[in-house]
């Protein structure tokens, strides 16, 4: 099966601007993203994960290899269209991507510019905000909602689009811990629910752990690449590239620096609870 995002030897470098040095943020880039999966990736400031999410629906395109939205060459001009509406962005200010003063204008704001036919968007319109529980503020003006549920309108207005893929640019970084939940849960859903392929990129390491598989980059390079309980474990790894891992894991790991005998693989609470509980009868 082609993946439905693909790079092949991807290198970008941003050019230099007045007193600045062009400035090289990858090379040699190869990463597939399977259709319906759902991928977390992670890493410091600076490493490039926000510049490879740029590169996954076009907005830039690279300095060197090659990267394929569902087949199509993100370099021919002739295939942009379909490549953004291939791949929905969700950045990380929801007050950067909604434009209009009701909620469900937002939402049709996109299917219009694609030449939907109106009877369609009225269609698409509701069932994204469904989809978003957010249908019952759909007369709402957006200035008035809350920062979770103005992000929950932007990723509406990305489904309106009916993207296969929808890629996630830190968009729970200006939220609060509730905000937060509603992405996350909202965004899984649409995975588990609808099949629709998720790229979140984050610093929040509890979602990573939502995600079918983490990508870890460091200095422009994969450091890590795998389900989150194999990424996660590796702890001493994750804190050399300045790292953190889930809350769950770091209680594991001071636990086994202390001397218990418990794994580093259990990412729920509940799962972390039932490790040192069968730490503490075997110890017993």
């Amino acid at each position: 099966m082609t993946p439905i995002i693909q790079t092949e030897n991807l290198s970008f470098t941003y050019p230099a601007s007045g007193e600045r040095l062009a400035l090289p943020v990858f090379e040699n880039l190869d990463i597939e993203i399977a259709e319906g999966s759902f991928t977390a990736i992670i890493g410091p400031n600076g490493c490039g994960k926000s510049t490879l999410a740029k590169h996954f629906n076009a907005i830039l395109l690279p300095s060197g290899g090659k990267v394929w939205v569902t087949g199509l060459d993100t370099s021919d001009e002739e295939k942009l269209l379909e490549i953004h509406r291939q791949i929905g962005m969700v950045f990380q200010n929801p007050d950067n991507q909604i434009v209009a003063n009701v909620v469900e204008e937002d939402v049709a704001f996109a299917p219009e510019n694609l030449g939907v036919p109106s009877a369609e968007i009225r269609r698409r319109v509701d069932d994204a905000l469904r989809t978003v529980g957010m249908y019952e503020y759909r007369e709402h003006a957006p200035h008035l909602l809350s920062g979770g549920q103005k992000q929950r309108v932007a990723i509406a207005g990305v489904l309106a689009m009916e993207p296969a893929c929808i890629v996630l640019d830190e968009p729970t970084a200006m939220l609060d811990p509730r905000g937060r939940e509603e992405v996350v849960s909202t965004v899984s859903r649409l995975n588990r629910e609808r099949g629709i392929t998720v790229v979140l990129i984050t610093h929040h390491m509890n979602e990573a752990a939502e995600a079918d598989r983490v990508i870890v980059m460091h200095e422009g390079g994969i450091l890590a690449d795998g389900c989150p309980r194999e990424v996660f474990s590796q702890v001493e790894l994750l804190r050399s590239a300045g790292l953190d891992v889930p809350q769950t894991t770091d209680l594991l790991y001071r636990l086994r620096q202390s001397g218990w005998d418990v794994p580093l693989d259990a990412l729920t609470p509940e799962e972390c609870a039932e490790a040192i509980a069968n730490a503490l009868n075997a110890d017993g």
